[in-house]
């Protein structure tokens, strides 16, 4: 289906006395990005495939009203302060113990009902070509400590990448870890199932999950369905009789990416269109997710259902329940740091 242009009027409301609406960046490619300040949120993402057809490749919504009425909350959001799951809500910090909301039963899931995703983040400054957003998470919001400044730079470039670039400083130590929701189908937003995307993930390991998906540990993907290193279908092992796979009614795991700083994390190909999704990151993993849970409830753009398995993500990011795992790389962020993190999706055919 070729994409209609989202009206940006949809998205001017107010919403806890703060103005939302939508922004578009280009690239001299014809590649176009709508990013809307509620949630810092990827709307759509306009590329084209291999027989040159305007194809948007993100799952989302044509209007603010769609994503406060959605059952997913997370579609194409920053979620933060902590991205994944903290086991049962809990973890110390300096001899204190922090309960967070339990969201996800019976775990703290993205930084809880009132995370980055719901939040309306304030526009910075705009281009063409990149937006720069903020968001000021108070001191306990959430329970989380520390007053924490969080920016967020998306920018378009030429060579079709989509960089988004964080940064994040608190006057308390506290626990940190963020990322990007975007919820892709490379062969474009409602074209059927991603099962037959191929994908590869730059991981000689994976965390298995206990059945709340809370990490076990960390263990090698040689000889499991969680063996991506060379290029296979999403969809060849994903029904396999496998513990791991149960517990998340396909995947939901976190990859731990081979070596460190910027590198590519992880290669997707549409199979229909062509297009080839390259994932590089700083970040130590990445989380992939099969759209395993959604059942065709939300009316997305273009009058469309977001069905089972029609979509996928890559969340790059630090390891689920870290504060709980003094072996995995640190969330811990202290006074007088700054984090910074980038992550690019670049897209070609």
């Amino acid at each position: 289906m070729m994409p209609t242009k989202i009206s940006s009027h949809s998205f001017n409301e107010t919403l806890n006395g703060e103005k939302t609406g939508l922004y578009f960046l280009t690239n001299n490619n014809n590649v176009e990005i709508a990013i809307t300040n509620y949630g810092a949120r990827i709307v759509s993402l306009i590329v084209l495939d291999k027989n040159k057809h305007s194809t948007d490749v993100v799952v989302g919504f044509d209007s603010l009203k769609g994503y406060l009425n959605s059952t997913e909350t997370y579609h194409g959001a920053v979620v933060g302060r902590y991205a994944n799951r903290i086991a049962r809500g809990r973890f110390s910090l300096n001899g204190n113990i922090y309960q967070l909301s339990i969201n996800n039963p019976p775990n703290h899931l993205h930084g809880g009902p009132r995370g980055f995703n719901n939040q309306v983040w304030k526009v910075e400054e705009t281009r063409n070509d990149s937006i720069k957003l903020s968001y000021f998470s108070k001191d306990g919001e959430e329970n989380y400590p520390g007053n924490l400044n969080t920016n967020v730079t998306y920018t378009l470039t030429d060579q079709n990448e989509l960089l988004i670039h964080y940064e994040a400083t608190t006057d308390q130590e506290t626990v940190f870890n963020i990322t990007s929701h975007p919820f892709f189908n490379l062969n474009g937003q409602g074209a059927g199932s991603i099962e037959n995307h191929l994908l590869q993930i730059n991981a000689d390991n994976y965390s298995p999950v206990d059945e709340s998906l809370i990490p076990t540990g960390i263990f090698t993907v040689k000889n499991t369905p969680f063996d991506f290193r060379k290029l296979k279908k999403i969809g060849q092992h994903i029904n396999h009789d496998n513990d791991q796979l149960k517990f998340g009614a396909g995947y939901d795991h976190n990859f731990v990416l081979n070596g460190n700083g910027l590198r590519n994390a992880a290669t997707a190909i549409g199979d229909k269109s062509g297009i080839i999704m390259e994932v590089i990151t700083d970040q130590p993993g990445i989380q992939l997710y099969t759209g395993n849970w959604m059942q065709g409830e939300n009316s997305i753009k273009y009058g469309l259902k977001d069905n089972h398995r029609e979509a996928f993500c890559l969340e790059t990011q630090h390891f689920p329940d870290s504060p709980n795992h003094p072996e995995f790389p640190s969330t811990i962020l202290q006074p007088g740091k700054v984090f910074r993190s980038t992550t690019k999706y670049k897209f070609s055919v």
